[in-house]
């Protein structure tokens, strides 16, 4: 059986190629992985959650970013599309395209069977390297599911878990709640 060498590719032909792309992809160390597209509830939690912190954030110093921005995250040599994300203050882009952030302050994954693990686990450990981010959710598209990490003072994460409906999650690293 012969395999095909995979051709390590730099950020910016990653750039490149994923500017013309009609298909998204996530870039990691050198490589490009196709992604796949994402259910219908899928969908309606990241509309749902991107209207709740846009109509949240409105008049403030923060701005709400979804599906369509990448997010760079340098010391991992990573550029993906979080489900939605939120920068505060001046926006800090890879070049001047202004199409790929590297800050955030909140990240928001919703977990899918195929991805869930990944974005626990080493994704997770990526996005804990941006400086900025104080806050990650993770949303469960199948049942009532949050986990939120908040990075504490110390630098540790705080882990807590929500599963009613009528949970209140309290985002302290943009002041607002969902």
């Amino acid at each position: 059986m012969s395999s095909q060498a995979v051709p390590y590719l730099t950020p910016e032909q990653y750039l490149e190629i994923e500017r013309a792309a009609e298909s998204r992809s996530e870039y990691l160390a050198g490589a490009m992985y196709a992604m796949s597209g994402g259910s219908r509830n899928h969908m309606h939690i990241v509309t749902a959650i991107s209207g709740e912190l846009y109509t949240a954030l409105r008049g403030r110093d923060c701005a709400v970013a979804s599906t369509d921005l990448r997010l760079s995250v340098g010391k991992y040599n990573l550029i993906t599309y979080p489900d939605v994300f939120v920068t505060c203050g001046p926006d800090q882009f890879l070049d001047n395209r202004r199409d790929t952030l590297t800050d955030a302050s909140l990240i928001v994954e919703v977990l899918s069977p195929s991805t869930k693990n990944y974005d626990r686990g080493e994704k997770f450990l990526f996005y804990r390297s941006v400086p900025s981010l104080r806050e990650y959710l993770l949303f469960s598209q199948d049942e009532v599911r949050v986990e939120q990490y908040t990075r504490q003072p110390d630098g540790t994460w705080l882990m807590r878990e929500f599963t009613s409906m009528n949970d209140e999650v309290e985002l302290s690293s943009i002041g607002c709640r969902l």
